[in-house]
């Protein structure tokens, strides 16, 4: 017998057999022993597939999510590498800009007059203004003015003089090397004398906070 005609007997074989199966076995699991081979054999392969889809569900697809968060975390460290790398390069220039900063700022806090100096200062710009022809009826200094990162000290002036005596006065307190600005300006008529005017201002000064005070 030849293997075709053997080939031939086992297909017819497993043909009689499926049409001989009772279907219903497949409910009683006891029975696979009886179960004929290509029965068994599609069950292999519907366990096969089973097994591979519960992997993929179960173990693969959570690698993959894994696998995406790396991919992000890597990609935001590059960013930050990117960035660090460009601040490295260019660390001297900051320094050297700090530095430049902080030597302007140190000039500036130079020209805010200490609380020593008040004393000093209100001299300098009571001098200004007899310098300029004006005559003064009063200079005060108020309460100081807390802010923020520096104190603020107000001085109400009253002089009486001309306008150019006044614009001569404004210059030379600009010109005085401590920070002083004027404000809240109010020029009135002198009364009799009419080239004669009053004038109220408030000066302002500066000076530091330093929190160890």
């Amino acid at each position: 017998m030849s293997k075709a005609d053997d080939l031939t007997l086992a297909i017819t074989g497993s043909v009689n057999e499926l049409k001989t199966f009772d279907w219903n076995d497949l409910s009683d699991p006891e029975s696979i022993g009886v179960w004929p081979g290509p029965v068994k054999f599609v069950l292999a392969l519907v366990l096969f597939a089973a097994t591979l889809g519960g992997g993929y569900w179960f173990h693969v697809k959570n690698l993959q999510a894994s696998l995406a968060s790396v991919a992000n975390e890597e990609n935001t460290l590059r960013s930050d590498l990117e960035t660090k790398a460009v601040l490295a390069a260019n660390l001297e220039a900051y320094r050297a800009q700090m530095a430049e900063m902080e030597e302007s700022f140190g000039a500036l806090l130079r020209q805010l007059p200490s609380q020593t100096e008040v004393p000093g200062l209100l001299e300098d710009i009571t001098f200004t203004g007899l310098g300029s022809g004006l005559d003064f009826s009063s200079i005060q200094l108020q309460n100081e003015v807390i802010r923020e990162f520096y104190i603020e000290l107000p001085i109400t002036i009253t002089v009486s003089g001309n306008y150019h005596d006044f614009g001569a006065f404004v210059s030379g307190v600009a010109s005085l090397d401590r920070i002083v600005t004027l404000h809240d300006f109010s020029i009135q008529a002198g009364g009799e004398n009419r080239n004669e005017l009053n004038m109220d201002i408030t000066a302002r000064t500066y000076r530091y906070n330093d929190v160890s005070e």
